[in-house]
C-alpha cells in the first residue's frame, strides 16, 4: 500500500511542477508527506 501511495506522490510532483525551482519545492513536500504518513 505505502509503495502504491509513494508511487502516485512521485507521478503528482512530476506532473505538477513547471521549473527547476517548482522540482525542489514540490520534492520537499513530497518528502514531508512521505514523513508524516509514516510516522502515523
Amino acid at each position: 500500500m505505502k509503495k502504491i501511495f509513494v508511487l502516485l506522490l512521485v507521478a503528482g510532483v512530476l506532473a505538477g511542477c513547471n521549473t527547476l525551482q517548482g522540482v525542489g519545492k514540490d520534492i520537499q513536500k513530497g518528502g514531508a508527506a512521505i514523513e508524516k504518513a509514516a510516522n502515523k
